[in-house]
């Protein structure tokens, strides 16, 4: 399983499914937010039915722009047929997403292992 390290993520592939993890630990400002969007983007459409895993593994703090550019992946996900899931959100970010009511909107487990068993 090869890492490929990109600006702002880290990429493996398990099985099919394309695993991201975020090189940083912050993602709060609006570059780098929009730096990730475009690496998901291209990412998603180099193919159809694509599987995605967002591991947040070593993501302390997520901005309100975060939550928009991952609610407009998902669509992009949704749109190519694919699957998208989230895996390893700490506590208080998982707080966050349950106050948005995002945790509806996404598939979300605890760990990357669980999350990569669902697909």
């Amino acid at each position: 399983m090869a890492e490929e390290q990109q600006s702002h993520l880290i990429l493996t592939q398990s099985d099919g499914v394309n695993i991201v993890k975020f090189a940083d630990r912050r993602i709060l400002e609006e570059l780098s937010i929009t730096e990730i969007g475009k690496e998901l983007s291209r990412l998603i459409h180099g193919s159809s039915e694509i599987k995605l895993l967002l591991s947040f593994v070593d993501v302390e703090h997520l901005s309100s722009a975060a939550l928009g550019m991952l609610i407009q992946l998902n669509n992009e996900v949704q749109e190519q047929a694919g699957k998208l899931k989230l895996s390893d959100i700490t506590p208080q970010i998982y707080e966050v997403f349950k106050i948005t009511r995002l945790n509806r909107l996404f598939d979300i487990y605890d760990t990357k292992e669980e999350a990569l068993a669902s697909f």
